[in-house]
């Protein structure tokens, strides 16, 4: 409803340019704040679950025979570069520098094109996938996305979340008939809390750092990454152990 008044309350200003008799309404009359979903945060053995029962899905026709290297593939990158899922669907084949280990995104969020660094195990991955996939489409059009349907296209939006929502119920993440449940951007949360949980046990100063961590994520404000953080009792944990060993020599 606030959001519907809010609709009302643009339309009015309009109105007014034209018509002084015409009332505007208040920003408060119907407050509203909207509410986050809470972040899920995957263990390493949930992860290893969702890669191995990508790997086994199964294929009716030799079409299809990619596709369970692109889910493990898809998924496992999600999990180690903290990308949005729109940003790993976009990746073109030309975006993928293994030789540097960088990927280029571009077109992203806030129309900006960044650079991310990937581990050399996961440039491994990707280089495994990349000939696989050359070798499934020889002499056959393919899109030039990195990750494309068994009709050569680039994937669907709608069939990796379904195809992420049967694996989740494969493994018990959930229920036969849970319409909620984790999702695929909290392998986004997950990421930038092991890379901030990673900081504190190294002994770097993880405020100074986030600024790293937020254009890392493609973040326009600092501000954005910090919610990221929240609900993490492991990075409160280490929090707390900082505090502690600050306070520890004092009376």
């Amino acid at each position: 409803m606030a959001r519907r008044l809010s609709f009302v309350r643009g339309f009015a200003q309009h109105r007014s340019a034209t018509d002084p008799r015409t009332q505007i309404p208040a920003q408060g009359l119907l407050p509203f704040r909207p509410k986050r979903a809470r972040p899920y945060l995957y263990s390493d053995a949930e992860i290893r679950g969702l890669l191995s029962a990508a790997l086994k899905m199964p294929y009716h026709q030799e079409r299809g025979k990619l596709r369970p290297w692109i889910y493990h593939c898809l998924l496992g990158l999600l999990s180690v570069s903290g990308l949005r899922v729109s940003e790993a669907r976009n990746l073109e084949v030309q975006d993928v520098d293994l030789k540097t280990a960088l990927l280029t995104i571009r077109g992203t969020k806030f129309g900006k094109t960044r650079l991310v660094p990937l581990h050399h195990s996961t440039c491994q991955v990707l280089a495994e996938y990349i000939r696989r996939r050359n070798r499934h489409w020889r002499q056959r059009p393919v899109s030039p996305h990195l990750f494309v349907s068994s009709s050569g296209h680039r994937l669907d939006g709608a069939d990796i979340r379904r195809t992420f929502y049967a694996l989740s119920r494969q493994i018990g993440l959930r229920g036969p008939c849970d319409s909620h449940g984790p999702r695929l951007h909290d392998l986004r949360h997950r990421f930038a809390t092991r890379i901030l949980v990673r900081w504190y046990r190294s002994n770097q100063d993880p405020e100074r750092k986030l600024p790293l961590l937020s254009a890392y994520l493609g973040h326009a404000h600092v501000a954005d990454t910090q919610w990221y953080l929240n609900g993490s009792p492991e990075l409160m944990r280490e929090a707390m152990h900082r505090l502690e060993h600050r306070w520890e020599d004092r009376p």
